[in-house]
């Protein structure tokens, strides 16, 4: 049984408002994206306790706050400009260079830093 990896529509940097779950309607950057198992971290968001035990003698355990992943399915494309969710399309410019545009608002996706 081979796992395959499952296409993320966001990427790190991308703006994301999330859609379900108990955080529905905060909207918040993509800190990490998990491709093998399809979830992305979502800065200040999904918020989970751990307790840390002591490494070295003499040093106390602490309770952390620590962002978990959530499902790349349960969050949309968010443009700030417009503030509103939206699903995405591939255009080509004239470079012919393929870019991520916004459905419902036609705002092109910055995503300088991975291409």
């Amino acid at each position: 049984m081979t796992k395959t990896r499952s296409k993320i529509h966001v990427k790190q940097g991308d703006t994301v408002k999330i859609i379900t779950g108990s955080y529905r309607g905060h909207i918040g950057e993509v800190i990490k994206v998990i491709p093998k198992t399809g979830k992305i971290i979502v800065e200040k968001a999904n918020i989970k306790t751990k307790h840390v035990r002591p490494k070295k003698e003499g040093e106390t355990g602490q309770i952390i706050q620590i962002e978990a992943p959530i499902h790349s399915s349960n969050v949309m494309l968010y443009s700030k400009n417009y503030k509103t969710a939206s699903r995405y399309n591939y255009i080509t410019n004239d470079k012919n260079i393929k870019q991520r545009i916004l459905k419902k608002t036609r705002e092109i996706i910055n995503n300088n830093n991975h291409e």
